[in-house]
């Protein structure tokens, strides 16, 4: 299952990113009591983000989360059309490995570790990099999300939107009635009528 959100309305062109444009994609795998969840971040040069996440419906190690969450970000960077990336990830294991600067013995990581590195020959250029983990916690989130999730079924997708607020729930705004009525014209109707304005009350109470 693979959940999608963007923040923004970026269109991204049918032919690609332009030539020399340098994205970045954040990822974060996250196994649990609850489960296994991963995410990814593809961050383009305006600022905006493009965010993936996904449930593992299957045994894994915190360090195949890490794999299949890297996987999962170069092949929506291959989605879309990306040629040159920045990958960055915070867990020095994984990093190193498709770097070719660790060597790989445990067999469960070497078909990760072949995977993954096959698919940065879909890219022109892909720099690989290690950060701390309180850098990555927007990827981190969304793979404790998925984590937390229970999928029941195959193709079920939740969908997650996130408003924003920019008022406290409790300020109500009153909109000023413009009538082009003098302040006093609702006492003088009382007083020549004995009528109540539309909007009045007739609920007595005592102080």
């Amino acid at each position: 299952m693979y959940l999608k959100a963007k923040d923004c309305e970026e269109h991204l062109p049918k032919e690609g990113p332009e030539i020399g444009s340098i994205r970045g994609l954040i990822f974060d795998g996250d196994v649990n009591t609850y489960g296994r969840g991963i995410g990814a971040i593809i961050v383009m040069p305006q600022g905006s983000h493009i965010p993936f996440t996904a449930r593992l419906m299957f045994d894994c190690t915190n360090n195949m989360a890490e794999y299949e969450a890297c996987i999962m970000g170069l092949e929506k960077a291959i989605d879309l059309r990306i040629k040159i990336l920045d990958v960055y990830g915070d867990l020095s294991l994984v990093v190193n490995q498709i770097k070719g600067e660790w060597e790989t013995h445990h067999p469960g990581l070497i078909p990760y570790k072949d995977y993954a590195r096959r698919l940065l020959t879909f890219f022109n250029k892909a720099e690989f990099y290690h950060i701390p983990r309180e850098e990555n916690q927007m990827a981190n989130a969304l793979g404790t999300l998925a984590s937390m999730y229970q999928v029941k079924f195959p193709n079920e997708a939740p969908q997650i939107t996130i408003m924003r607020l920019d008022r406290p729930a409790h300020v109500f705004v009153v909109e000023e009635v413009k009538d082009n009525k003098p302040w006093f014209y609702d006492i003088i109707l009382f007083l020549q009528k004995q009528e109540y304005p539309p909007r009045a009350s007739t609920k007595t109470g005592k102080l």
